[in-house]
């Protein structure tokens, strides 16, 4: 598709929108650099340069960048929805998103009753018996948190038509298993650093010093316990090992310890025969591990989880501690956001597709979604090519991958049908938390409401106005939201080797997703199911293997490696999109002149508009967190790594044996 072509508007009257398209930003590059030794310093290095780190942020880059702009875009509109005569109608969306912001800018009002709004919730826990503890944990789980383990409504794996009870293992304070299992000076500096936190939580509830040691020692103890006995990261991304349907008889049998009768029925669950265990060593580990608790450790620990999960909806002594933990010493922020970027994450979080209404309206234009299914559509077909011309697979699974690729389901933009939130009540008269509550009350009964009906697959997963896009496996569907559809990611203005060479790949990314270490196990229809031949599967397996060692070979921090295992599936994509969207670009320009802008060849412009996308700064603590939590590699591997393997790549950039970024073709992993 040529971005100079002319878009009908619904009157069918043609819109030419631009006579030239631009290059890239040259104030981007670092041409000091050469590309063969370091590509993404060499195209990111001036926007590294330009875009230094604000106190307020561990990692900014061209993604981050764009979230902001979608900020900036989401408080004007919220803040003028004030004038809206709807926002002073009680019960409106604009009532409910007004009010909602006003509750958390109002410091003065939060600052004033201090831990007061928490009351209700810590009385309960400490006035409870023995007795209760099931029917308290019910009402954790109804909108405050996930304590000792998880349920609710999703997908039924191996049935995508139908939706069913998922049991989970639980969260945890600080995110994955290895900070309370490995030992090192990283680990030990943030148990310390927890350590303070949990206590600053307890005296701010009015707790003295030995009753929060206390608190310490249970929370320390139960973390630690839970993490030993938890999958790992890698196991989590096999979804073989996560489906484990078993009979509520059969659930009641394994694990008595927990009333499972009651549990359900304070939650409002009914007619429920069967439930699937996410992580059965893990449910065996829990049955065993509550008889061995005293009542006091359960209420400690459940006080602590009530009061750190609302942290950020009560006073500043609060939200100072917080941010202390996981945005200071975690992720090496020097200052919290700005007030109204903390207040607004509630009514965009809570009311999303009303503020998604909002957003479309004046920020996602016609043009944007008519290019955009073009687009989209490219990319299938080249995709379709790349499996064709698989070397490594049989003519019988390529042919299973095409059906799985030609039903893959496209939502652009926003959904076709809003979500209701009418029985939100929103009351500006009642606390900020007691909202917040109430809300996810809401939203939890609405996930359970779920039960024993067939899934809908028109329902987003995103807000409109997120910058991001996804793929499920269970619903075989690709989802690009309005807010990444935004330059420089998509740029009507650009040409078109960088609309490929970025949103492309993007787009190419996500298709790859249904192909990946995770997504090849589900079928077209989104089961989770075998449909590749043996020797497919162990090529694949083999490859990919290969691939998780080009990535474990790179050193992120002194002595420690980026993980290529639990990166696969993101890299597999990197990789599967820059090669489909590179394809789908020269279909596109067949017959037509491919000229230079600025000095750069097309393909060249492609790889650096790439390159761009995860252009960006981050912090050393954010780098030690984000290798363990984040499934996807940091930006200069998702570049440096990735394009080694791409044959194009060097050719553009005339990139030659004995530089750092060429690797030998019998060294080059390609997938798809």
């Amino acid at each position: 598709m040529n971005i100079k072509k002319m878009i009908f508007e619904d009157s069918g009257s043609p819109l030419v929108l631009f006579e030239s398209s631009h290059g890239i930003n040259k104030d981007n590059l670092d041409t000091s650099i050469n590309p063969g030794d370091n590509f993404y310093l060499y195209a990111c290095g001036g926007w590294m340069k330009n875009n230094p780190l604000s106190p307020e942020y561990s990692r900014f880059g061209t993604f981050d960048q764009l979230r902001e702009n979608a900020r900036e875009q989401l408080k004007e509109l919220i803040t003028n929805l004030s004038d809206n005569p709807d926002s002073k109608i009680k019960g409106t969306n604009a009532q409910k998103v007004c009010d909602l912001y006003k509750m958390g800018m109002d410091s003065s009002r939060l600052n004033k009753e201090g831990a007061a709004p928490l009351k209700p919730f810590i009385e309960r826990i400490n006035n409870s018996k023995p007795e209760d503890f099931i029917r308290l944990l019910a009402w954790m789980h109804n909108g405050i948190t996930g304590s000792f383990f998880t349920t609710g409504v999703g997908t039924d794996p191996k049935n995508s038509d139908r939706n069913m009870l998922h049991i989970g293992e639980v969260g945890l304070g600080l995110g994955d298993r290895d900070y309370y299992l490995e030992k090192n000076e990283s680990n030990s500096k943030i148990l310390d650093a927890y350590e303070k936190y949990v206590k600053r939580m307890m005296e701010l509830i009015g707790y003295d010093a030995t009753s929060q040691q206390r608190v310490w020692d249970t929370v320390i103890a139960f973390e630690t316990e839970f993490a030993k006995n938890k999958m790992t990261r890698e196991q989590r991304r096999n979804p073989q090992l996560r489906y484990n349907l078993r009979s509520m008889d059969q659930i009641r049998k394994d694990y008595k310890n927990i009333d499972w009768d009651t549990y359900f029925l304070e939650l409002g669950v009914e007619d429920l025969s069967e439930a699937n265990v996410a992580s059965p060593a893990f449910m065996d580990f829990l049955n065993s591990y509550l008889p061995t608790l005293t009542q006091q450790q359960i209420k400690d620990y459940l006080v602590y989880e009530a009061v750190s999960d609302s942290s950020g909806v009560l006073s500043d002594d609060f939200q100072n501690a917080n941010f202390e933990m996981f945005g200071r010493v975690m992720s090496g922020k020097e200052e919290q956001e700005a007030r109204w970027k903390r207040a607004m994450t509630i009514p965009n979080a809570m009311l999303g597709e009303a503020v998604g209404e909002l957003y479309v309206n004046k920020y996602f234009p016609f043009e944007n979604k008519a290019y955009m299914v073009d687009l989209v559509e490219n990319l299938r077909k080249a995709l379709g090519k790349h499996i064709d011309n698989l070397t490594w697979m049989s003519d019988i699974t390529k042919a299973k991958a095409r059906e799985k690729l030609a039903t893959f389901t496209v939502k652009i933009g926003y959904p076709d049908k809003w979500k209701d939130y009418s029985e939100i009540i929103i009351d500006p008269d009642k606390s900020y938390l007691e909202n917040v509550y109430n809300a996810s009350v809401w939203y939890t009964q609405d996930n359970y409401k779920k039960l024993h009906k067939p899934v809908d697959k028109e329902e987003w997963h995103m807000t409109p106005q997120t910058v991001n896009a996804y793929y499920n496996p269970t619903t075989n569907e690709i989802c690009f939201p309005a807010g990444i559809l935004q330059a420089p990611y998509f740029d009507l203005s650009a040409d078109d080797a960088q609309n490929y060479g970025a949103i492309g790949v993007v787009i190419g990314h996500e298709m790859t997703h249904g192909f990946d270490d995770q997504g090849r196990q589900f079928d077209k229809h989104g089961n989770l199911k075998d449909w590749w031949l043996p020797d497919d599967a162990e090529r694949f397996t083999k490859l990919a293997d290969a691939l998780v060692a080009q990535f474990d070979a790179v050193e992120v921090a002194p002595g420690v490696h980026a993980n290529g295992k639990f990166t696969l599936g993101e890299n597999i994509a990197d990789q599967g999109g820059l090669r489909v969207a590179l394809t789908a670009y020269l279909d596109s320009m067949e017959g037509k002149e491919m000229k230079n802008i600025d000095g750069f060849s097309p393909l060249q412009r492609f790889y650096l508009a790439y390159a761009n996308v995860w252009a960006g700064n981050i912090r050393p603590e954010e780098i030690l967190s984000r290798t363990m939590t984040d499934p996807h590699s940091l930006g200069q591997n998702r570049v440096n790594v990735t394009l080694r393997n791409i044959e194009p790549f060097f050719k553009a950039f005339d990139i030659k044996e004995g530089e750092k970024m060429f690797r030998p073709e019998d060294e080059r992993v390609v997938i798809w």
